[in-house]
């Protein structure tokens, strides 16, 4: 469940243009879609931004 969560990934940013926090991993459509919709899919970029 970790792994899911944007919230602590070191990747997970503010972007100041859009005023709210994003990805900054470049993913493909189909890595993003699958990321978003299946709650046991484990985000292959994920790294803990706590470390």
């Amino acid at each position: 469940m970790a792994q899911n969560s944007c919230e602590s990934c070191t990747y997970y940013t503010y972007d100041e243009d859009y005023e709210s926090y994003m990805c900054d991993i470049n993913m493909d459509e189909d890595e993003y879609m699958r990321l978003i919709s299946d709650q046991h899919y484990q985000c292959p970029y994920y790294r803990n931004g706590d470390e």
